[in-house]
């Protein structure tokens, strides 16, 4: 090549870029965030919004969260941890011949489990 001359460019343009990532297009959030950006086309209905009613150790009237029934809930007792641990303390300290189990009767000792009466539905437990 001579001084003077310059070659020409080539007929293309510069390579074509990357298409932009999804975090670029979308907005920097990558698709495994929980994250939803706030649109304001996305419209809502109407929130249910429930209250966590504590059980306790007689039946709870409640509205049931899976029928929606205004109820008193079915309860069943069954001994707890503390009925365990009084029968084992009671094994150690001499009565193994059956008199051990009597924490298992007592209603202080018990657990008690809250049913729905109309869909059967667990409602909770209430441990000692």
């Amino acid at each position: 090549m001579s001084k003077g001359s310059y070659s020409t460019p080539p007929p293309y343009g510069p390579p074509p870029a990357a298409p932009p990532s999804y975090a670029q297009a979308v907005g920097g959030v990558p698709p495994s965030s929980p994250y939803v950006p706030n649109h304001s086309f996305i419209t809502k209905g109407p929130e249910i919004v429930t209250t966590v009613v504590p059980v306790g150790p007689n039946p709870t009237h409640m509205i049931c969260p899976h029928c929606h029934a205004e109820i008193d809930t079915t309860t069943k007792s069954r001994p707890g941890l503390i009925a365990y641990i009084s029968s084992g303390i009671l094994c150690i300290v001499g009565c193994f011949l059956g008199c051990c189990l009597i924490p298992c009767c007592i209603e202080k000792c018990m657990d008690v489990s809250h049913t729905c009466p109309n869909c059967d539905a667990y409602l909770g437990t209430y441990k000692r």
